[in-house]
């Protein structure tokens, strides 16, 4: 196999068990510390993809109005992937922060 396969592959995994961890980690039943800090993590993560929205958003506007190519948007898989990423670092930090 071609090297460049190989660690496509395995990013893919990597992402993969990354969400179904982060999938299992919301599921979890816990006390209310650790519920306080997971809600405070799916809160920083709310914002932070709120924002990127809102970039995505001005610059599809901004494409559009300029004639330049036509954007089909985000890609889905990146969108839940960074969604992931985000509440993994904020639930590390918070945790850390208030445990």
């Amino acid at each position: 196999m071609n090297i460049v396969v190989v660690i496509f592959l395995s990013l893919i995994a990597v992402s993969i068990g990354i969400i179904i961890f982060t999938l299992y980690s919301i599921a979890k039943r816990q006390d209310e510390r650790q519920d306080y800090i997971k809600s405070k993590a799916m809160s920083y993560t709310f914002s932070v993809i709120i924002g990127l929205l809102v970039i995505e958003v001005g610059v599809d506007i901004y494409r559009s109005s300029t004639e330049q190519s036509i954007n089909l948007g985000m890609s889905s898989y990146v969108l839940l992937f960074t969604i992931c990423i985000v509440y993994l670092a904020s639930l590390l930090f918070f945790s850390r922060k208030y445990a």
